[in-house]
């Protein structure tokens, strides 16, 4: 991922908003979205435009990893940021000031119930959008690359 790139944020208005606000602010505004809890933005390349693609998503962390959770909500299909993912495991990520590269991997059935206690811990709706899909909803771990 180059600095020279065009990266587009998330065509969720209220979403985009949130982006536009962390990075303005260098995470000062965003990073904290709620009471304790916590939010990345997640940089990856669309895996059919190869355009850069940025979100804000609600972390966890487990030991030096970043945790995140391709819910949408419950949604039947995945979101497109975890589709990318797939395509290519090198993103990017801002947490607070600082942007680091990751590479993603999905967490393991070994490691998954652990991995989802933590982000539910932090968000108890995951819980209920797993119960509206027929989808396994990953946990994707983001390690420092």
């Amino acid at each position: 991922m180059t600095s020279s790139e065009q990266v587009l944020d998330s065509p969720e208005g209220w979403v985009a908003d949130h982006i536009r606000r962390y990075v303005e602010t260098g995470g000062a505004e965003g990073h904290e979205w709620r009471p304790g809890v916590f939010t990345l933005l997640l940089t990856t390349r669309g895996r059919r435009s190869g355009k850069l693609r940025r979100t804000a998503l609600i972390y966890g962390r487990d030991g030096d990893a970043y945790l995140v959770v391709a819910s949408q909500g419950g949604a039947p299909q995945h979101p497109a940021w975890y589709l990318n993912l797939l395509a290519d495991p090198q993103a990017e990520v801002q947490v607070g000031a600082e942007t680091f590269p990751v590479r993603a991997r999905t967490a393991g059935p070994e490691e998954k119930p652990r991995m989802w206690s933590t982000m539910t811990s932090t968000w108890p709706a995951y819980d209920e959008y797993q119960t509206k899909t027929d989808r396994e909803i990953p946990v994707v771990v983001l390690e420092r690359a």
